[in-house]
């Protein structure tokens, strides 16, 4: 039985890493993004996998109120996402009128 649990720690601590080298590559992927929407699904995909990442510890630690700390994360990491895309929308809207003036 010691050594399942052995097994099931070190799966988890690969998990972790892992998901931490895709949080890395996200970041640099909405640093280059070349676009407005590749940056947001970025963003989110960060949040989402920071919410895996809090979920793995709190069974790797056996601490149950991490799952509330990752619940809460998740509602300001959606609420963050829909802030950027109206932030965004804006910004698009806004570029969208100064060139169709200058068009006309």
């Amino acid at each position: 039985m010691i050594e399942l649990e052995s097994a099931y720690r070190i799966l988890l601590t690969i998990c972790v890493v892992v998901l931490g080298i895709f949080i890395i590559c996200s970041i640099i992927r909405s640093v280059l993004g070349p676009r407005i929407a590749d940056r947001v699904i970025a963003v989110n995909m960060v949040g989402t996998m920071t919410i895996i990442i809090i979920a793995i510890l709190s069974v790797y630690l056996d601490e149950n109120y991490l799952v509330d700390v990752s619940l809460i994360y998740a509602m300001i990491s959606f609420l963050a996402v829909i802030v950027l895309c109206k932030v965004y929308i804006g910004v698009y809207r806004e570029r969208k009128e100064q060139q169709e003036e200058k068009e006309d």
